[in-house]
């Protein structure tokens, strides 16, 4: 699961002519239980005389603190019934996925002491009217549903937001034929990310330029995790080990938060090794790589590990079984280290083609995975997602390799996946986000497409 704690603005909205200490009662409840999740940042901190925000002048005034506030979700609680001028304030001025939450209220044939559900259906339509998309709970302060959902919308506007800082490096072109991996120009508006072109020949230069101190540190350092590097040719294993320290600096001095590499066929031909071993130990240190330059596929695994905490990896689909109801997930020999099975000591080897190191060897761990990817098939930018169950299985090819049990039918994706002409790449991640993934797409205004 993702270590990140999210963010949330906290906004209980309430009118003097209701229960004003039943309002008080049940937003100081709901304090106490996000507070216990997120960071919240609440008006009453600022101003006591914020506990309940109870006209527009104050929702004014709360909405002009909150605005330049880096948060992942605005939770407006509405205590009692209020119009929907205070909620339109807040959503003009703050920038941040917006969350409401009604309160159920005993019948007792008495008084009607907060009219919650009333006050979030005249803001629900004061949103829609003002084209501003929400999530809603009607629910009790300590609701695990009402937290589930906060959690999920925060999740994806964590990434959203995070997105807007990222930048990504291109490592030289998309290999001839390769139309799927080519940079996506509409994906850098939706998403808010910036790219930054790097000259293949000038990664070369970088590695054939590391110390050999710094390439017998990291070959010791990798020499406990992976069998059989004395067995591979030393000159290519050291190119390998090269453009995985020359990627890295890099990264580091130009801020790079992810890698698209350009992977063949200069790799083998110029540099005299295989991509494949730099891209699975970057993207098993948190900076993640996709190979054949595929910029798509890189976004897609930045969101996936931003939502995860863990790594994430390209894959092609290369073999579905009918008879078993299953799929192969595979490539070359990028797959980072910690998604080896346990039960398999991973290998050093040689790519299946080029027959030079360094490739990785080793079947994919079994669990849950979350598969997506930006996709541009079709003419528009659409969100690819799904789950499966990632299993038991020996390796099914040479390179890193993973047995997949999809939740629909193997033959249906495969049949979804050409039909749709989807791109060859598929992002996955360990952990199930498909709902994180959902509001994700609906805050970028993606089409979604369910494997």
């Amino acid at each position: 699961m993702s270590a990140v704690r999210y963010r949330l603005g906290f906004v209980p909205l309430a009118r003097q002519t209701f229960d004003v200490a039943l309002a008080r009662e049940v937003a100081a409840a709901a304090r106490r239980r996000l507070a216990a999740d997120f960071d919240l940042l609440d008006p009453q901190t600022r101003d006591p005389a914020w506990e309940l925000v109870a006209d527009l002048s104050a929702a004014r005034l709360v909405a002009d603190w909150l605005k330049d506030e880096p948060l992942d979700l605005l939770v407006v609680f509405q205590a009692t019934f209020a119009d929907s001028t205070l909620v339109a304030a807040l959503a003009e001025a703050v920038d941040a996925p917006l969350f409401l939450w009604a309160l159920p209220e005993a019948r007792t044939g008495g008084r009607l002491r907060l009219n919650s559900l009333c006050g979030v259906n005249l803001a629900a339509h004061a949103l829609r009217l003002r084209g501003r998309d929400y999530d809603y709970a009607y629910a009790a302060p300590d609701s695990p549903e009402a937290l589930r959902k906060i959690r999920t919308l925060a999740a994806a506007g964590d990434v959203r937001r995070w997105l807007r800082s990222v930048r990504l490096g291109v490592v030289g072109e998309p290999p001839a034929g390769l139309d799927s991996c080519f940079l996506e120009e509409s994906a850098l508006d939706v998403l808010g990310l910036t790219v930054e072109r790097l000259d293949l020949a000038a990664v070369f230069a970088a590695a054939r330029a590391q110390s050999p101190a710094a390439l017998a540190d990291l070959r010791a350092r990798l020499a406990p995790r992976l069998d059989g590097l004395a067995e591979v040719e030393p000159s290519a294993l050291q190119g390998s080990l090269g453009a995985t320290l020359a990627l890295r600096q890099m990264a580091v001095e130009r801020g790079l938060a992810g890698l698209a590499v350009r992977c063949w066929p200069e790799f083998f031909t110029d540099l005299g090794g295989a991509a494949c071993g730099a891209i699975s130990l970057l993207s098993d240190e948190g900076l993640p790589c996709s190979c054949e330059a595929d910029f798509n596929g890189t976004a897609t695994q930045l969101i996936l590990q931003r939502l995860s905490g863990e790594p994430a990896m390209g894959s092609d689909l290369v073999a579905v079984d009918e008879a078993e109801d299953c799929a192969v997930l595979w490539h070359c020999g990028l797959a980072p280290l910690s998604m080896a099975d346990p039960a398999v000591r991973p290998r050093a080897g040689v790519h299946s083609n080029r027959k030079l190191p360094l490739v990785m060897e080793f079947p994919l761990k079994p669990g849950v995975v979350t598969l997506a990817r930006l996709s541009r098939a079709g003419g528009r930018l659409r969100l690819v997602v799904g789950r499966g169950e990632m299993l038991s299985a020996p390796p099914s090819f040479s390179g890193t390799s993973g047995v997949v049990r999809f939740e629909r039918p193997a033959r249906q994706v495969l049949d979804t996946i050409l039909s749709e002409g989807l791109e060859h790449h598929l992002s996955l991640t360990y952990g199930d986000y498909v709902e994180e993934l959902q509001a994700l797409a609906r805050l970028l205004r993606l089409p979604v497409l369910h494997l």
